[in-house]
């Protein structure tokens, strides 16, 4: 039986959305499909799969991510989906230990990816959100919401930019005390 849920999660709570991935899949819910706020279930045996998502640097389709991809799929992994760069990917619990990140050296580089595309999302709501509330009070040009909108997600993108920094320092710190 398939199961469709919508669910919004901000990018930097990618660690949240894999571990709710995870436990659906541990009641014995996996994910088959996935698409912006959707997520599809199939029944499945109660932890037969372990989830991982993963931000890549270029888009699915470039060679790049393909090898990568078909790197992954020789080690067991499977694609289940897309949405934009990132990847959600699955491998059967019994096959062993799945984890994308192997070190912290690894996980300092993704969530540097992270911070990066959203710093440059953030910064671009941010800009277009003061211009569109700017030209309403200098011009008086009709109110526009998509400016209160590009501001209140430049600002969100910057919030989450400061939390995965956090992360990421302490990553550096525990990095420099097994150095």
């Amino acid at each position: 039986m398939r199961k469709v849920i919508h669910k919004l999660w901000w990018a930097w709570d990618f660690d949240k959305e894999e571990a709710w991935l995870n436990k659906l899949a541990a009641q014995g819910l996996a994910l088959v499909s996935v698409g912006f706020c959707r997520y599809e279930f199939e029944d499945c045996t109660p932890g037969e799969y372990t989830f991982r998502l993963q931000l890549l640097e270029n888009t699915v389709p470039h060679p790049e991510s393909q090898k990568y991809l078909a790197f992954l799929e020789e080690t067991g992994v499977e694609h289940i989906g897309s949405w934009l760069r990132w990847v959600y990917l699955r491998k059967k619990t019994a096959d062993g230990g799945f984890e994308l990140f192997s070190d912290n050296e690894s996980r300092i580089r993704h969530l540097s990816l992270v911070i990066s595309l959203l710093l440059l999302l953030g910064i671009a709501n941010l800009i277009c959100g003061i211009n569109n509330v700017m030209l309403f009070f200098i011009n008086r040009i009709s109110f526009s919401l998509i400016g209160i909108v590009n501001l209140v997600i430049g600002i969100s993108c910057c919030i989450g930019v400061r939390r995965l920094i956090v992360k990421r320092r302490k990553l550096k710190n525990e990095q420099q005390l097994f150095e």
